[in-house]
Formats: C-alpha cells, structure tokens, sequence
C-alpha cells in the first residue's frame, strides 16, 4: 500500500480540525468553540455563522485549499478525526459529497483502491467501507456495526425533485434490519410517507446514524436547496474542502485557510507564472512552442541524471467557431501548428465538447497522457478540459482568446499550476508555470490572470500579485496591478489638434488629451506597440517624435519598481537556541527531548476526584439535556454534540468486552512516543480497575464511554508528563553551567526564506493607515492590537534598523519561536540592525504581562548565550524607551 506522509500545511489543517473537535466536546457548543479555536489558532476569534435549517450549534466549518493543495487526501485524513474527536464512535458514517460523476468516480476509485495514498489515509479510521449511492441502498446492520461507512454521491443525489433519485427516501426491503428494536423517541424522530408510515429508506438509515458530511468543491454546492437536503439526514456536522469559499451570501465558517505561498513552499505547485503578451496570434503560439521546446530539454537533461520523466505541455485555449467572423477555434490553431510550424499530427490532441482526444489516449496508452510512450505536446481545447482531468505536466498556457474577464481561463489556470511528482527540480524553469496571451496590454491582462487565481483557484488577493510576473523584464514595467510600480505622468505638448478617436478603447485609458493647450499626458506607461498607436493621432513628423520620445519615457524614467529587501534577495538569518543532548547539538524544539525520568507513576495511575466528577457531570448532563443561554443571542438553545451522543448511543451495540480488552483498546488510542508500552499497559489496567471499584460503573457503561475515558486518561497522562518535563526545562535550562548544555547560533539559524512568508491574515489597514518601508517582505501579517500596530510602526522609523518582519504564529518554516517548558513562543518583531546584530521585540498588553514571564525567561536567556549578537526585549504600555536602551 502507497503511504503519503501529510505535508507541513496538511498537517497543520488537521490539527485545526481535531482541535475545534475536541473543543466542541468540551464546550458543548459548535459556535462558541468555533469563536475559541480560531483565537487560539490564528490570535483572533472569527464569527461563526450557523447554516440556514440545522442546528445552529451544529459542528459546521471549511477547509480553504487552493488548487493543488490535495483537498481528497485532507479529507480521507480527517474521517479518523471524526470518528475519535467528535462522534466518539469506532464506526461512524461519512457521507461524502462532490460536484459532479466524473469526480464521484475518480473519488470512489482512489478511496477503493488499496494501493492509493487516498485508501491509505482513509484506513487510519479503522475498518472502512466505501460505498457508491446505489450500494448503500443495500446497507446492512453488520456492516455498519463492523465499519466505518463512506458513502461516495453527487451532491446532486438527494433531491427529491429527481425522480431518479427518489428511491433514497422510499422504502426498501434490503434495509428493513436497520430499523429493528428502534425506541418510540427514534421512530418518531425519522421521516414518514404522506400517508404517515415510516419507510424503511436510505434517508431514514443515515439519519438514525447522524452521518458526518464532508463537501468536495463546496463553492459549486452553496445553495439553499443542496443545504436543506443535507438537514433530512440530521448531519452529525458539515466539513465543506474548496478553494474558493463563499463569503458574502451564505459565508462558510473558515476554519483553517492554506495560503499558496505553504502549496509552493511544500513544492505542490508551479510558481510564479510568468507571463507575456504578444498582439500576433501566430507569434503568440511561437513563443509557446520555444518555451515548451526549452523546458522539454531541461528535463530530458534532468532525466538522463536520475529524475523522473517529464514531458511538458502546452495547453492552448481557443477560440470558439462563429458563422460570422474567422476565428482562431480549434481546427485553426491545429492547422496552424502542423503547417507554420512543423508540429507532427501525433503531438496534437483536440479535447473539446465534440473532440474528446484525451478519453482516446487513456484507452490508446497504459497510463494515458501520462505514458513514456504518448507523444502529444498540444493539447487544444475551448473553454474547459474534461471535468476532473488533470495533468501534472501541463506547463504552458496559450490563450489565443485573450483573457477579456477573470472568467476566461478560470477552468483552464488551475491545470498548469500542478508540481510534477510534487518535488522540485534542478532547473529553476521547471518550477514555473507559463502564460501566453493574445493581447495588447500586459497590464490589463495581468490584472485579470489574477482575478482568475482569485476566483478560481483560491488564491488570496497577496498570493496572485506575487505570483503573476512579467517573463520579459520589458513587459515588467507595463504591470500597474502587482502593487510594485511607482508611475510618475508623462505630459508633452504638441503643436497640432489629435485625433484620437482611431485609438483602441485601452490605449485611450492610458491617455489624458488636454485640447485647450495641446497637452498629451501619458498616465500610465506605454508599450512600444501602444506608443506607435498613438504616433498615428499625429500627422507631423515633430508630433510622433514628440510622442515616441514620451512612450519611451512613460515606460523607463517614469516607472520606478519596488523591491522589498526579500525580493532584493537579502539574507535574513536569526540565531536559533540550541540544546547539546547525547554529545549531539540539536535545535531546542521540543522539550520532551531533554533527559529526564519518565515513567508513569503507578502510584498515581487511581482515577481522582476531579476525573470523577467530569464523568459524572457529563452523564447528568446527557440524561437531562441541559439546556443554555446563548449570551450573544438572548435565547434559549440546546447541546447538540449532547443530543448527537445520545443519538449515536441508542443506535451503537457495544460488544462485551472484559478489562483486558478494554486496556487494550485505551492503550491504542493513547499515542504517546514518550511512554513504553508496557509503562502505559499498567498504568491504563490500574486506572480502569480503580474506576471499575468506584461502582456506579460496569464493564459495559466503561465501553460506553470509553471515548470520554480515553479523553480522561489521555489529559491525566499529559498532566504527569508536563510536570516532569518542567522540572527537568527548569534544570537544564536555567541552572548552573548553562554554556555547557545550551548555547544560541554556533551551528543552527533559522532563515526567512524569500518564499516562506504566508500570514493567515494580512495586514489591511485595520489600526491605521502607516506606509511601512522597511518590513522584508511585501506584504505585512495582521496585527492583534492597536498597540501592537504602534510598535511595528515605532520599529519602522528607527534608523539603527535595516529590515524587520512581523513574525508570524505557527507557520512551520516561516515562523521563528523559542521554546518553553510548554509550548513556542513566537515573538512579535524579529527585526536586523545595520551593525548585523538582531533584535527581537515582543508586545505585551499589560493585563498579560504577567503571565508572559516563561516567555520573557527563555528570550533573556537567548539574549544572554547569544555572545552579543542577539537582543531581546518585552515591551508593554508603549515603553519605547526599553527597546531604545538595547540599539
């Protein structure tokens, strides 16, 4: 079986699901655990808005993923997640929603198929069976009892307008055993026939299973009625996977967001995409074919030294047929190709509506396109390729349709972006992606390559400025839209009336015609092809002159570009604290690695009090259904994750289990690395049998609540591990003959790489409207106060600083920390002075500075090991003055 270890950003998505999880069940309240999670993760609490016609405290968030970033593999990661963190049930039930048949097959396929990473991550679940709709019309009660079941459809599936589809909610003799020894409260709680008889239905089956729902490309399922249709099964919650979340109508509650610098950082994608403009369909289709034919040697180079093979393609978007105007449609640019410029027919693939080449080669060649074997270079389309086709050796784009809206390629952007083997290669080309447009203005067209990246592909406004750029540094500086460009106006006088009504709509843009006094000002810069354009207004020889002479000028002296010191290329490197453990010198990242005794105590493996009462307090709670007031609302709610575990409750049959197999299972969930398995064996067999004597309590209610005793036992486990761990943090760190074990920079610095800078939020403005000038990169992570925002600006007007960077929280290479007994810190500001000493400056609100001293202890003792080169200092109450007292 294929195994894929998840990426950093993989990784970091499901750790936010398995918090707002655990969280959920702590709190009893989706909305509020959504509002603490996300503080917690992201320093900021974020609104949650709950779905028209559900619960609305029920578990309902997204995964914002940009093209590329694996949003199948996330989701067959996070089932297990479901199963332990939230329904506390071995054997859940998923229902697993996408846009249209093509990906419900190819979904059904790699979660099927025992030898796919998708299989692979879905098994972590334990036992799993995936289901397509029409299967699990036949579901039966040992199925459901043995396994996790995935139920594979189109979200199109349960409408009850399609006939088609109604056998969903009619009644089924395959499914009667489902409905055996049901309670009066869960019949009358299921759906009934006009009549009023209760069908033995697939709809019914889910909803006494209170299924979880994952939503594949939730952008295209954002409707009222797909939504109402997922509230008959009585969701356990909603996890939506898009690029592109709808904010504005019927927001989606994101929850975690991955940005496309963490895709290309992981080297998931192609970037940037380098762009160039050419007004000459036939020129335009040159450049490609050279850029393909220099990329195509790159890797043949790469190939005969160990790489992987790779051919890369170009795919070209053409125009549609009319039967008013010659267009540039399919036929056209195929002809093209083989006649202007020798490309042999077998390198040509058309996949249009009525073309369908790409399905002829997947049955021509054993691995389609794909194949050593496939010679196609080409691949000609019209507005979209075959849904769900993907390729990673997609490199170039040709747009001979020009790119007229953020719509006009949308489908077509997303199939260049992809990283061959998601690994980098040698040669730098290789890791970009191409545009080439048909077009007259780079600027114009810039701008809506990225709208479309926007979109479409779930870029942030910040990726697609970054990440769009001029091929040609010429075309560089006609690029107004990537934020780099300083324009100073051009004004000329002529001595003659302009006619410049013969001027194209987009040169005229650019153009301020004063007739009074003869004055033409250029008001952004001009392309050689747009300046000749304008010569054509003039009749006198001196007039063009003039306006060469200006078209020059508006795209050389009048155009100053901007560069951050990152873009610039400036090496920023901090000093990191390091740990001397076994004769090895280590990076200090994680405490736990310090040497310290570590077992557990089995003198204090009883279960106590406190455990006692939570367990208790729990079970009370479910049997009277608590009911709250919602602070913010005024209105009384109840607790759905208390009615969910209920429901699940009456429908799960616990085996009899006996002690040893009950210490069996607690001993697999308890995933500690610290503990030997047999240290964890006894102490999980005594803590069972110290609650088993505390009655109350038999061998089938532990099994019962054996999810909330594992919760118990795993918080009790991590109380006794982090007080040894501080013990022993204390005593290595800061005890006598420190330099012996802990030194800061000897071998170790971490560095902020040009491309690693992803803050979930940007800095837009929010506490004022300051023009940083010296931050490293171009753009600035969002600030938590108001204070915090005075600081940066402070920071930015020093001169003894060179560079500075907003540091950002939990960004795995993008994030400078130091560590305590407990956790990272990550400091605010991690600024370079010109004498090339470092300064690191924290802002601490004063209701917080007290509990900031184990933060403040570990930056003075980097400061005091650092031989000079490194300062710290935590700062409250606007005190500039002690960040002065360390230049």
């Amino acid at each position: 079986m294929n195994t894929f270890t998840p990426k950093n950003y993989q990784q970091s998505a499901l750790n936010s699901i398995e918090q707002y999880f655990r969280t959920c069940r702590s709190m009893g309240n989706a909305d509020y655990a959504f509002q603490e999670t996300t503080k917690e993760l992201w320093g900021r609490k974020s609104a949650f808005t709950p779905l028209t016609g559900f619960p609305e405290d029920m578990p309902y968030f997204c995964l914002r993923i940009p093209t590329g970033g694996g949003k199948t593999f996330l989701a067959a990661k996070s089932v297990a997640l479901v199963n332990n963190h939230l329904l506390f049930n071995e054997h859940g039930v998923i229902l697993w929603l996408v846009p249209s048949k093509a990906i419900r097959d190819q979904t059904l396929a790699g979660l099927r198929n025992r030898e796919h990473p998708y299989h692979a991550a879905l098994r972590e679940a334990g036992p799993v069976s995936v289901l397509s709709l029409e299967e699990a019309k036949d579901l039966s009660r040992s199925t459901l009892d043995t396994s996790t079941v995935v139920i594979v459809a189109t979200r199109q599936a349960f409408q009850v307008e399609n006939e088609e589809n109604r056998k969903v909610y009619e009644s089924s003799g395959s499914l009667m055993p489902l409905f055996s020894d049901l309670t009066e409260e869960q019949k009358d709680d299921l759906l009934k026939d006009a009549d009023g008889t209760l069908p033995f239905s697939l709809a019914n089956a889910l909803r006494l299973r209170r299924p979880f729902v994952i939503v594949d490309e939730a952008h295209n399922s954002r409707t009222e009625l797909a939504f109402d249709t997922l509230a008959k099964f009585k969701p356990a919650g909603i996890m939506e996977l898009t690029a592109t979340p709808d904010t504005e109508k019927t927001p989606s509650n994101v929850l975690h967001a991955v940005s496309a610098v963490e895709l290309k950082r992981e080297q998931m994608i192609k970037l940037p995409i380098e762009l160039e403009v050419e007004a000459d369909e036939q020129r335009c289709l040159n450049l490609a074919i050279n850029q393909r034919e220099m990329l195509s040697q790159a890797a043949i180079q790469e190939q005969r030294e160990g790489a992987p093979y790779l051919r890369p393609l170009v795919l070209i978007q053409s125009e549609p047929k009319s039967k008013t105007k010659e267009t540039r449609h399919a036929e056209w640019v195929k002809n093209e190709l083989m006649s202007n410029h020798n490309i042999p027919a077998e390198e040509i693939v058309i996949a249009t509506g009525s073309e369908r080449g790409l399905e002829a080669l997947a049955e021509e060649f054993d691995g389609g396109i794909f194949s050593e074997n496939c010679p196609v270079k080409f691949v000609i389309t019209q507005k979209a390729l075959a849904e769900g086709w993907d390729c990673a050796f997609a490199y170039v784009l040709v747009s001979l349709a020009g790119i007229r809206s953020a719509t006009a390629v949308e489908q077509l952007l997303g199939r260049i972006l992809r990283q061959p083997q998601a690994a980098h290669r040698t040669t730098e080309a290789l890791n970009r992606s191409y545009a080439f447009v048909v077009s007259h203005d780079f600027g114009e067209t810039a701008a809506a390559l990225r709208d479309s990246l926007v979109q479409t592909a779930g870029f942030n406004r910040h990726d697609a400025a970054e990440f769009v750029a001029a091929l040609k540094p010429e075309q560089a500086k006609l690029d107004l839209s990537s934020g780099r460009i300083r324009f100073t106006p051009v004004e000329v006088k002529v001595s003659e009336e302009l006619n410049l009504s013969a001027i194209s709509r987009p040169t005229r843009r650019k153009l301020n015609w004063n007739k009074k006094d003869k004055t033409l000002t250029f008001t952004a810069p001009l392309s050689e092809a747009e300046t000749l354009e304008v010569q054509t207004a003039a009749i006198m020889d001196s007039s063009r002159e003039t306006i060469a002479t200006a078209g020059a000028a508006s795209r050389n002296e009048a155009v100053k570009i901007f560069h951050t010191p990152s873009e610039k290329g400036l090496a920023f490197r901090v000093p990191q604290l390091e740990v001397m453990i076994d004769g090895e010198l280590r990076i200090f990242d994680e405490p736990e690695a310090l040497d310290y005794p570590w077992e557990l105590p089995l003198y204090q493996a009883g279960i106590t009090e406190s455990q006692l009462a939570k367990l208790n307090g729990g079970g009370k709670i479910a049997e009277a259904g608590l009911i709250d007031i919602d602070e913010e609302k005024g209105r009384v709610q109840t607790r759905f994750t208390l009615e969910l575990t209920r429901d699940l409750g009456l429908s799960y049959h616990p085996e009899h289990w006996d002690e040893a197999k009950l210490a069996a299972w607690f001993c697999r969930q308890l995933n500690d690395p610290y503990i030997t398995h047999a240290s964890k064996r006894a102490f999980v067999a005594q803590w069972i049998t110290s609650l088993l004597e505390q009655g109350g309590l038999d061998l089938a209610a532990v099994n019962r609540k054996k999810f909330d005793l594992r919760n118990l036992l795993e918080e009790r486990i991590n109380e006794l591990r982090k007080e040894a761990v501080h013990t022993a943090y204390q005593q290595f760190l800061f005890t006598d003959n420190v330099n012996d074990r802990v030194r800061v920079g000897s071998e170790y610095h971490f560095e902020f790489h040009p491309d690693a800078y992803a803050p979930s939020r940007v800095d837009e403005g929010e506490f004022g409207d300051y023009v940083f000038e010296h931050h490293f990169y171009p753009r600035i992570g969002s600030f938590d106060s108001g204070e915090e925002y005075q600081c940066a600006c402070w920071l930015d007007r020093q001169p003894e600083i060179e560079f500075w960077v907003r540091n950002l929280v939990g960004k795995n290479e993008a994030s400078f920390f130091l560590q305590t007994a407990t956790k990272k810190f990550y400091p605010d500001f991690v600024c370079k002075l010109k004498d090339g000493r470092i300064l690191i400056v924290e802002y601490k609100g004063a209701d917080r500075w007290n509990n900031a001293e184990p933060d403040r202890l570990v930056g003075q003792l980097w400061e005091e090991l650092s031989d000079g080169t490194g300062l710290f200092v935590m700062v409250t109450e606007k005190r500039w003055a002690d960040i002065r007292a360390k230049f």
